[in-house]
């Protein structure tokens, strides 16, 4: 029997990382895992016990509202009020999803079907290049390259090489895989791009909060009007560390956010309603929570970094995200980055995710995930540096 859909998408490359893991933890071998970006942080102990609450309550066990309920749609809402300056209204313009990765794949479903095209960023994180793949649609990549100016180049040349025109850009700013951020005018510059040829924005926001040195990133519904163009996912995923509790939302255009209610209303109930209790109270009353998370991760960033400038691997500390984004040390970048994810594992007991996973531009990368303590992470440059060490650099080449 086919299963077209499903046959159409690309092995999983971080399956073969995490599959080692486990064979090497199960012959005794302490691997320290930063590959998958599973925050470990515990969720906030407010939510927790409103959660306990509310489900004791059986009026709760019943179907929800599949967009939200009005009190969880307007804690969102206010949120972005207090973070961003940004007015939303509730009924509208916010619509809660069951996670963002599944409010950006429905969100594809209305968006796009076969004929369509979207420009997505690449490398990229998986379902941004396949949620629209599985609409039906086909992606045309948009190469990062080393800063803002240049995303905004390739950009505009995407567009001119696509065909048929897109319908959709996908973006994700603070950007994962790569972490590269960007300030409020190239959201602007976005805009207008999106404006001057009549196509919708999608920004995934997911690592809204995580930020460091000072950068705060930017909403795209900062820009006066970006609401007549754009949709954006906010997520309390890392900014609250509820990643299990699957809370998203899709907030912005309200004919959009409409449509996607409306097809969410054929696919689902809605989130157990004791979930969205306590996600009311965890956004209302623990506004200066995700800047706490925040710190955490700064302060990982800085173990793993500078350990990895200490043993030779330099390069430069990203500004936003859970993520490190490395270049491959250039005595092992002819391994790919798979086989050198598997060296770590096997030779430094270290577990990353290999670039190619994020795309075919994401060669010659891996990124760690900062979801170990400070300790452990520790326990990690150790070994990258013990390997660094047995296999120097050829004579003649830098590691600057």
């Amino acid at each position: 029997m086919e299963f077209r859909r499903v046959d159409n998408l690309p092995p999983y490359v971080f399956a073969v990382i995490r599959d080692l893991t486990l064979e090497l933890r199960r012959a005794g071998e302490d691997v320290v895992d930063l590959g998958f970006g599973n925050p470990d942080l515990a969720s906030p102990d407010i939510a927790v016990e409103k959660l306990a609450e509310a489900a004791q309550n059986p009026r709760n066990h019943r179907y929800s509202a599949s967009k939200g309920i009005p009190n969880l749609r307007l804690a969102c809402a206010n949120l972005y009020k207090r973070r961003f300056g940004v007015e939303l209204d509730h009924e509208t313009q916010v619509l809660n999803t069951i996670g963002a990765k599944e409010g950006l794949s429905h969100l594809m479903w209305v968006l796009l079907e076969p004929g369509d095209s979207a420009l997505v960023p690449s490398p990229s994180y998986p379902i941004h290049i396949h949620g629209p793949i599985l609409a039906g649609a086909a992606v045309t990549r948009v190469p990062m390259g080393p800063d803002e100016e240049d995303l905004f180049a390739n950009l505009e040349d995407a567009w001119e090489r696509a065909q048929p025109k897109p319908r959709v850009l996908i973006l994700s700013f603070p950007h994962n895989p790569t972490t590269a951020t960007v300030d409020l005018e190239f959201m602007e510059r976005v805009v207008a791009f999106a404006r001057h040829h009549g196509i919708l924005v999608v920004h995934d926001f997911a690592y809204a909060d995580l930020a460091f040195d000072g950068y705060e990133p930017p909403s795209i519904l900062q820009v006066p009007g970006a609401d007549e163009v754009a949709v954006e996912l906010y997520t309390l995923t890392k900014s609250f560390s509820m990643a299990g509790w699957r809370v998203g939302f899709v907030v912005g255009n309200a004919a959009v956010v409409g449509a996607l209610a409306r097809l969410k209303s054929w696919l689902d109930y809605g989130t157990f309603q004791p979930i969205q209790i306590a996600a009311i109270v965890a956004m209302n009353e623990l506004p200066d929570y995700p800047r706490d998370v925040s710190a955490v991760y700064q302060s990982r960033r800085d173990t793993l970094c500078d350990g990895l400038a200490r043993a030779g691997w330099v390069f430069p500390k990203p500004k936003g995200t859970m993520f490190v984004w490395a270049p491959i040390p250039e005595q092992f970048r002819e391994l790919g980055s798979l086989a050198f994810a598997e060296k770590l594992a096997r030779e430094a007991s270290v577990a990353v995710s290999p670039g190619i996973g994020f795309g075919g531009d994401g060669e010659g990368f891996v990124r760690f995930a900062l979801v170990e303590n400070e300790h452990r992470i520790g326990q990690a440059v150790r070994g990258i540096r013990k390997l660094l060490e047995r296999s120097p650099e050829p004579t003649g080449v830098s590691r600057s």
